[in-house]
């Protein structure tokens, strides 16, 4: 199939599955230009309502979703011959992308300041009041660092999930999946009680990104009727940022990656599970692309020894795409609340990006769901920054078919090169594309 073909079937996938957030994004601009010019207090605030409403379900969300997915994540590997075989250089692996995609999104938010642009929509006063909460935080932490890593041992998890403290809920989940992978089939109840939560959170996100509509029509719309129509050339610097640091992840980090650690031409890799980057563009969803990925990639080449252990959990536990988003996004808000960014927070936000990306399901909207767990480090929530997420959730839905495509393809490109490395790959197979059957 030609290139140009695939890239208009991903786009019109893309349409397809997500007009109504399309549609929903056009109407809140016009909506919101009426507004600016004919100001309804009684309409904006059922607009506003409607948004916070859409946030909230959000924050709802995250504690099941974060935990079910590490205990699912961590017991699915069990302890078996595969996880020392292959489980080591897949951590290496996976871990040394997504430092590259912290890294590659920090240093562009920092040099392009993509967040200035917004400062001056935001109201003053709630700024000073987040510059100082997150001063306060980051002092408290620097002046006692060993006190900070020891509270990132929950001394009571019912407690941290009460209220809501993320990376202490982290530590005890994977703490607590470790060891149910290595109990046994004894763990067999427990973890069917994981999944059963994990299906039903990722139900909940399902039945709340059908509010995706009117919660982002309700977002822009309130924010366009206050700041006006200009919204769209501030936040255009934010994608512009995400659009290069993706690029620079797809055409820059994979290609040296495989360079480096395996012998794999990047181009066939690219050419075999090119169904499996444009379904994932169209679907925003890298568990709805899961079995594409697999049947890209044991069809052209690569085994399912490799295949069937790597993919899954990269799509679960492996998401530098939503990293590189996630870093993008937290420096955004930083920036548009004059939160100075000093050496120690950039560190900070880069390796609960890390963490938090690595909790988040392979499902629409999940970047932005768990970016909760972030700013929980720096001591806000959300819904103190409500002004800020009006403008992220503005344009949401397609840097989430970006990063999406990130991960994706960053799954395969690991899945790779362990084959490489384990002799588990038919170069024959991989490198004659005239010989590939048509997988959609």
């Amino acid at each position: 199939m030609k290139l140009h073909m695939q890239v208009l079937i991903a786009l019109g996938l893309g349409f397809k599955r997500n007009w109504h957030i399309f549609f929903g994004l056009v109407a809140g601009v016009v909506v919101g230009a009426l507004l600016h010019s004919h100001s309804n207090p009684f309409v904006m605030n059922i607009l506003t309502f409607v948004g916070q409403l859409f946030i909230r379900l959000i924050q709802m969300v995250v504690i099941p979703l974060v935990i079910s997915a590490i205990v699912i994540g961590i017991t699915s590997v069990g302890d078996n011959k595969q996880l020392g075989k292959f489980g080591k250089k897949m951590v290496l692996y996976y871990g040394i992308i997504t430092i590259a995609a912290v890294t590659i999104g920090a240093f562009l938010a920092l040099g392009f300041k993509p967040g200035e642009g917004a400062a001056h929509y935001i109201n003053s006063d709630v700024a000073v009041g987040i510059q100082s909460q997150v001063s306060s935080t980051i002092d408290a932490q620097k002046g006692h660092l060993l006190n900070l890593f020891l509270g990132f041992v929950p001394k009571n998890p019912l407690e941290s999930i009460a209220k809501g403290d993320m990376v202490p809920i982290i530590v005890f989940a994977l703490i607590f999946s470790i060891a149910l992978a290595k109990v046994g089939d004894v763990n067999r109840s427990i973890v069917s009680f994981f999944e059963s939560v994990f299906a039903a959170t990722m139900k909940v996100t399902d039945w709340i990104m059908f509010f995706a509509a009117p919660g982002v029509f309700a977002l822009t719309a309130v924010s366009v009727s206050t700041f006006g129509i200009d919204i769209f050339s501030s936040i255009s610097k934010y994608l512009m940022v995400l659009a290069i640091g993706f690029g620079l992840q797809l055409f820059l980090v994979y290609p040296l990656f495989l360079k480096i650690f395996s012998k794999v031409p990047v181009l066939m890799l690219y050419a075999a599970i090119a169904e499996a980057m444009m379904v994932a563009f169209g679907t925003a969803s890298s568990s709805a692309t899961l079995p594409l990925t697999i049947a890209c990639c044991e069809k052209r080449g690569i085994s399912h020894k490799v295949s069937s252990f790597v993919l899954p959990l990269g799509a679960t536990l492996s998401m530098d795409g939503t990293a590189l988003l996630q870093t993008v996004a937290v420096i955004f808000l930083t920036q548009a609340y004059g939160v100075v960014l000093t050496p120690f927070l950039v560190i900070q936000i880069a390796v609960l990006a890390m963490i938090a990306s690595s909790t988040c399901a392979g499902i629409p909207g999940a970047g932005l769901i768990t970016i909760a767990l972030i700013l929980n480090g720096m001591g806000l929530s959300p819904e103190q920054l409500v002004a800020g997420f009006a403008f992220l959730f503005t344009i949401e839905r397609l840097t989430d078919m970006m990063r999406t495509l990130i991960n994706v393809t960053s799954d395969a490109v690991v899945a790779a090169a362990i084959a490489d490395n384990e002799n588990e790959i038919n170069y024959d197979l991989l490198t004659n594309p005239s010989a590939y059957n048509e997988i959609i």
